[in-house]
């Protein structure tokens, strides 16, 4: 898994695109030419859409793509022949990032809300407006303004980033993690202190929700760690520690940190996790991963604005157990992972690409979305 290549994905989005009457763009077959994945794997680029950011599979291989904008699109047949990118539904609450596909209803975060529409498998348009079944940032819509969510145990839950870098919350549904029940009622907040949780991702054989997380910035340069965690692993409300505490329990100002939670995994301080997304550890589909990858997770993280800049990236962390193959090193946040998919960042400092969703797909393809370039891009196994 250290050994990479550079994929010519961009003649692969160029196949693509003819096949559906489109000229590839020039911006983007560069993003695509950039990326990196390791040598057992290839990757193209599948559709283009404007600042992609979450993904959710659908049971036909549909793939459902939410947004800096106001949309929810769908790509046709993503683990199949990609078929034109449509529009699957719009709501005036932008960013509409967050997206999910469960049983009979898609769900979508936006700045204002949570909503939900009734869906029947292989639809590619709504058939009705969404519904907006739960409010967060009901106060000042400023700060962090993308709402992610995720569905484990009949239980829905949101997260709702800060509307700073460091402040007291007035609003209280900022830098939380909200459950509810799946029409949105009984909301409550799972984790609190918790300062930009963006990245949710459900364990498919336990059901567990684990949240990867933006941490502040204007501390020591390299901290806080970024952070990835079992949120459900814990009893009652968690407290993160955002503002007051971080990395292992460190004090701000003389605050007690006794009762903070202690992260499973850690990243890189300002690398920024966006999506995250478990591989199952028996998958069934023709492009299945090697076992290595099996029961571990791929978090996307966007990169940072620091100097000097952390390059954005794809992550893989092993799971061995049900747990991080490695516990946290906290004199090296690199010790738990590697680098999956990278080639983001130049050595003069551009970026051709910024990994932001990840889903797995039925047939064990890993779709990964891009912010930057606005590309959609499907990794598999190189079959031999």
């Amino acid at each position: 898994m250290v050994s990479h290549r550079s994929l010519a994905v961009a003649t692969a989005f160029a196949l693509v695109a003819a096949a559906h009457g489109a000229a590839p763009l020039t911006a983007h077959a560069a993003a695509a030419a950039a990326l990196t994945v390791p040598s057992d794997f290839a990757a193209e680029r599948i559709a283009s859409i404007p600042s992609a950011r979450e993904l959710a599979v659908a049971p036909n291989g549909d793939l459902f793509v939410g947004g800096l904008g106001n949309t929810i699109f769908v790509i046709p047949d993503a683990e199949g022949n990609p078929g034109e990118t449509q529009r699957f539904a719009t709501v005036e609450d932008r960013p509409l990032a967050g997206v999910l596909v469960a049983g009979d209803a898609v769900y979508a975060g936006g700045r204002s809300g949570v909503y939900k529409i009734a869906y029947r498998g292989g639809e590619r348009s709504a058939r009705s407006a969404l519904q907006k079944i739960a409010g967060v940032r009901t106060g000042d819509g400023g700060g962090h303004s993308t709402t992610t969510v995720a569905l484990a145990k009949g239980t829905l839950y949101a997260s709702v980033g800060s509307s700073c870098n460091a402040c007291e919350e007035s609003d209280a549904t900022r830098a939380t993690i909200q459950a509810m029940t799946p029409d949105g009622k009984e909301m409550h907040a799972r984790a609190v202190d918790i300062r930009n949780a963006i990245a949710l991702a459900v364990k498919p054989e336990s059901g567990a929700l684990w949240a990867g997380v933006a941490g502040r910035d204007d501390l020591e340069h390299g901290h806080p760690y970024e952070i990835f965690d079992e949120v459900t692993s814990h009893a009652g409300t968690p407290d993160y520690g955002w503002l007051k505490c971080y990395d292992d329990r460190k004090p701000i100002g003389g605050a007690s940190c006794a009762n903070v939670i202690v992260p499973k995994v850690v990243f890189p301080a300002y690398d920024t996790p966006i999506g995250a997304a478990f591989y199952p550890l028996d998958p069934k589909g023709a492009y299945a991963f090697p076992a290595s990858y099996r029961g571990g997770a791929f978090v996307t993280l966007h990169g940072s604005w620091h100097q000097p800049p952390v390059p954005p990236r794809v992550a893989f962390v092993a799971f061995k157990g049900g747990e991080p193959a490695k516990p946290v090193d906290w004199s090296n946040p690199s010790a738990q992972w590697s680098e999956f998919v990278g080639g983001c960042q130049t050595a003069d400092g551009s970026r051709p690409c910024r990994p932001t969703g990840v889903a797995v797909g039925n047939d064990g393809s890993l779709f990964v979305s891009d912010d930057a370039s606005g590309s959609v891009y499907r990794i598999r196994p190189v079959r031999r």
